[in-house]
């Protein structure tokens, strides 16, 4: 089984949980060694000031309008550079606009990490890992200067870190989510948060429930993927489009993914996307027709194809406009 899943998490997961595993030790634990990449530091004020200043628009932004009112869908990314944690000067503009952030989760919402984390936890009676699966894991845990943080978590969810901690060498960190930026700015400024869904319904599309076989067959090419590099190119290359805005290279990564060659692979996505999309888009739409102005902030594959949240939002009555964002130079990444 091609691990569909972790290409998509960047996009559309339960990002905070990795956020909590990767950085809650101290600095004097092994995260902190010289062969570990650095941990994120807190943005400081004239950080802030000189962020916003300079910052410009990335991702991709639609103006909604359904009732003679607008409201804002906005495709984000869970593992993000430090500069771009700053919104663009449209981006900003509609956040300002808008009464009330719609995410797919809040973030800051009192209780959401703790429920995800006990969702993660293995089972007493689970079937453990063979012995050479649980070693490779071990290695990669070493390697991704993790510790022991993860021996107690389901080994699907373990491998599913690692890969999403993969993308740190390159400054790309779930702490700099976008997501929780916005969420960040929204209840700093007293704006109303809106979770579209559960953190239960986004484990379970995210773990799945395949057997012990299954759950093995995930984790062993995981576990190659990390091993040959393979995913590290992935990451990178849908974070670039992120960056770039390029709505068109997100809408064609099936065809350079190499993630949905199989059955079980067009069911894993099936899952994580199309079959949430009509949920977040009612939920979208309800919101708009309380009489509020509604920034919708969701992971960016869930804007793209037929099924995608714009398509889905237009079918049920609203005027959707994609905002173009200036062109900017392709990244280091």
């Amino acid at each position: 089984m091609r691990p569909v899943r972790i290409l998509m998490l960047m996009l559309c997961g339960c990002w905070m949980l990795f956020a909590h595993l990767a950085h809650a030790s101290d600095s004097t634990d092994s995260i902190a060694s010289a062969n570990c990449p650095p941990l994120p530091q807190p943005i400081d004020p004239a950080e802030v000031d000189n962020g916003m200043r300079v910052a410009q628009d990335r991702g991709y932004l639609w103006r909604i309008v359904r009732d003679n009112r607008v409201s804002w869908l906005y495709g984000t990314i869970h593992l993000a550079r430090r500069e771009w944690v700053f919104p663009g000067p449209q981006v900003r503009g509609a956040w300002r606009e808008a009464d009330r952030l719609a995410l797919e989760i809040d973030p800051l919402e009192p209780g959401v990490l703790a429920a995800m984390g006990k969702s993660a936890v293995a089972a007493a009676d689970a079937t453990p890992l063979p012995a050479p699966l649980a070693a490779r894991l071990r290695v990669q845990a070493a390697s991704a200067c993790i510790g022991d943080k993860l021996v107690s978590m389901r080994p699907e969810f373990q491998a599913i870190t690692l890969t999403v901690l993969a993308g740190r060498r390159q400054g790309l960190d779930p702490a700099f989510g976008i997501d929780i930026v916005l969420s960040t700015m929204a209840h700093a400024a007293g704006k109303p948060v809106l979770s579209l869904e559960t953190s239960g319904l986004q484990m379970k599309a995210l773990l799945g429930s395949g057997g012990p076989a299954e759950v093995n067959a995930f984790v062993s090419q995981t576990l190659d993927e990390l091993e040959t590099n393979v995913m590290h190119k992935t990451l990178v290359r849908l974070a670039r489009a992120w960056s770039e805005s390029r709505l068109d290279d997100l809408s064609n990564y099936a065809e350079w993914c190499e993630c949905l060659k199989t059955e079980v692979d067009r069911r894993a996505y099936a899952r994580l996307i199309d079959a949430r999309n009509p949920g977040l888009a009612r939920g979208i739409a309800a919101a708009h027709a309380n009489g509020q102005s509604v920034f919708a902030a969701v992971g960016a594959l869930h804007m793209v194809g037929p099924q995608g949240l714009p398509a889905l939002l237009a079918a049920m009555g609203f005027t959707v406009e994609r905002i173009s964002f200036p062109v900017l130079r392709p990244g280091s990444l």
